[in-house]
């Protein structure tokens, strides 16, 4: 059974599955609070391609210096907690992060700066440049040293070190980290996808792990989705690098369409509930 589990891809379940609220109403928090829940899990890097709007034939041509599309405006706004500290945000404060082709990028980067390259319809990918126009990063299942015009596959990309609000290690120590890992692939490999590895190199946090933090008791960490100056909704973790995983599925299918999931799961559970008010005052 060991080698099965192994084997067996991460699945997003229903935000309904796992309700979070107190049901003893003795909840304090302010808004809607929708529980998540993952059983097994992969690098979804492998997925990097597969989910994308270029399809077929079409795939090798894309690949190559063509720049693909990324629209801003379709980014998901977002804050995580741990507990009552807010530890990563990107909303509209981080809005003027400036997105770059891979060459112009190459100018801005400094060593051990963190690098994200996005396209629509894809999990972004995360990097760390190392220095001499070069990256490492995972992709998929091995840590590579790649050059950054090879790494971004037509993706623009932009620089994100003030995302996570850890304090970072001296840019000597993060590239140490990512030089450290090359070559590790599969069984030997630590992080479930991109971000969690280029997040570990640079701030040292064994939360970015897999298996780094026991899943178990209350759930210590809230994505906070910001949909509106009035409107947010809050999901919640007991681990980081599960909450990581729901934030980057967010980023691969966009504000629209998270927007349209929470709207059905909130629908819905308001039919229920007012259904079951009627039964039992019957």
């Amino acid at each position: 059974m060991g080698n099965q589990v192994d084997k067996m891809k991460l699945s997003h379940l229903s935000y309904a599955e796992v309700p979070t609220v107190d049901p003893n109403g003795l909840d304090t928090e302010e808004g809607p609070r929708i529980g998540v829940s993952y059983i097994f899990s992969t690098d979804d890097e492998e997925q990097e391609g597969e989910n994308s709007n270029v399809d077929g034939a079409d795939k090798e041509h894309h690949t190559g210096t063509e720049q693909k599309h990324y629209d801003k405006r379709n980014e998901v706004d977002c804050a995580v907690y741990h507990r009552e500290e807010c530890i990563y945000e990107k909303s509209v404060k981080t809005a003027g992060m400036e997105i770059y082709s891979p060459e112009n990028l190459l100018h801005k980067c400094k060593a051990g700066d963190l690098v994200e390259f996005v396209t629509t319809g894809q999990y972004p990918h995360w990097a760390v440049y190392v220095g001499d126009f070069q990256v490492v990063h995972l992709h998929r299942a091995e840590i590579k040293n790649s050059f950054l015009t090879d790494a971004s596959q037509g993706r623009r990309c932009r620089i994100v070190n003030e995302l996570y609000k850890f304090k970072a290690l001296s840019a000597e120590m993060v590239v140490q980290n990512a030089m450290e890992q090359v070559g590790a692939k599969d069984r030997e490999l630590s992080w479930r996808n991109s971000e969690c590895f280029a997040a570990w190199c640079r701030f040292g946090k064994r939360e970015f792990k897999m298996g780094g933090e026991i899943r178990i008791g209350k759930q210590p960490y809230r994505l906070k989705i910001l949909m509106s100056d009035k409107q947010s909704h809050l999901l919640e973790f007991q681990c980081l690098e599960d909450l990581v995983m729901e934030k980057r599925r967010h980023d691969q299918v966009g504000r629209t369409s998270v927007v349209q999931e929470l709207a059905n799961h909130l629908n819905s559970t308001t039919k229920w509930s007012t259904k079951h008010t009627f039964y039992n005052t019957c």
